[in-house]
């Protein structure tokens, strides 16, 4: 008789399609992701309506590849899991409903998951040898905080932005600076040719005796810069520019992390989202954390941006924890806006499956 929990995942929220399948005892059995990059670079960011569009010619494929991936059909499947919110509300109508669709076909649960909780456990997929509690430096697309993570679901915010994310610096200078999209890989790619030493440029709240972040006052700086070299601006002062902007990121990220591992006594740090793939940032936190004592854990490079299997495996967790309620509803909804606080403050989600008894 099989004691495991067998899930399918799917994430939707903006302008990737990730589908996963995750065992409790197995592990990841399979995963697909499709990137809608190259469809918004001629717009310079997402567009909404095609970005549902595409995951509505992509999802039900990717699902039937997954499922042969995994070398199991959707009558497997223990219950489907769906990102919940936050997003974009079409692309995630576009999941929630395939989800249900999928679900109630075979009589499944449906479970509808916090799309940040997903980044933030997506160090274990990792190393699963990873346990609680931890601190979590969140910096995923337009998020940025800190969390003092007890145990599942039991999270205290720390600090946050009050005006624009990490991402959305990195994204914003890069556009500034003439670069492509994704802002953010491309302007690290272009401070790895610059000399951060070149200009000087704020770290707002770097000082400030609160956890809390703020990079609107950066974006205003790199603007300024960006207006005082003018329309002829070499390629080494662009580059030297991009570097000074992932240095000022980067050392408030740093600095803000170290102190949260202070004031918490935590001896364990996990980073999450896409910003926590960034090779600087892990570079300056990795001697941070070796010079205080401290572990630090990321997800791996995949896994960073949005995808499947942090879906998946943030429900089977939640599943195994008996945070899920053991129900079969289609009737779905979605959280555009969906703070992580509701989370700890005890929502139940609509539906799951009981976690199987002990061996």
């Amino acid at each position: 008789m099989r004691t495991s929990i067998c899930i399918l995942g799917l994430e939707t929220s903006c302008d990737e399609t990730g589908i996963a399948v995750y065992d409790s005892e197995r592990g990841l059995l399979a995963d697909a992701l499709h990137s809608q990059v190259a469809m918004h670079q001629a717009y310079g960011g997402v567009v909404p309506e095609l970005a549902s569009r595409d995951h509505i010619a992509r999802t039900l494929p990717l699902v039937e590849q997954t499922l042969v991936r995994a070398g199991c059909g959707l009558a497997d499947i223990d219950a489907v899991a769906y990102t919940r919110g936050p997003g974009l509300a079409g692309a995630l109508l576009v999941g929630a409903g395939l989800a249900a669709a999928l679900a109630m076909a075979v009589d499944k649960p449906l479970i509808g998951i916090h799309h940040l909780e997903g980044h933030l456990l997506s160090p274990l997929l990792s190393d699963p040898a990873l346990k609680f509690p931890f601190v979590a430096l969140l910096v995923s697309g337009g998020h940025t905080m800190l969390l003092d993570v007890a145990a599942l679901g039991n999270y205290r915010l720390l600090g946050e932005t009050v005006d624009d994310a990490a991402g959305e610096a990195f994204d914003k200078s890069a556009k500034l600076l003439g670069l492509g999209y994704p802002g953010g890989p491309e302007l690290a790619r272009m401070a790895a040719f610059g000399h951060a030493e070149a200009f000087s440029l704020p770290r707002p709240k770097l000082h400030s005796g609160d956890l809390d972040f703020s990079f609107a006052g950066l974006k205003t700086a790199v603007l300024t810069r960006v207006n005082q070299l003018g329309a002829n601006v070499c390629e080494q002062s662009r580059a030297d520019l991009a570097a000074a902007t992932q240095e000022a990121i980067t050392d408030v990220l740093v600095k803000k992390a170290m102190d949260a591992m202070q004031r918490t006594g935590r001896r364990v740090l996990v980073v999450a989202g896409g910003v926590g793939a960034n090779r600087r940032l892990r570079k300056k936190l990795d001697a941070s954390c070796a010079s205080a004592g401290v572990r630090v854990h990321y997800p791996a490079l995949q896994w960073c941006t949005d995808n499947g299997p942090m879906i998946a495996y943030a429900a089977c967790r939640r599943i195994e924890a008996g945070l899920a309620r053991p129900r079969r509803s289609y009737a779905f909804d979605i959280k555009p806006r969906w703070d992580l606080s509701e989370l700890a403050a005890g929502e139940t989600f609509e539906a799951g499956v009981e976690a199987p008894a002990s061996a």
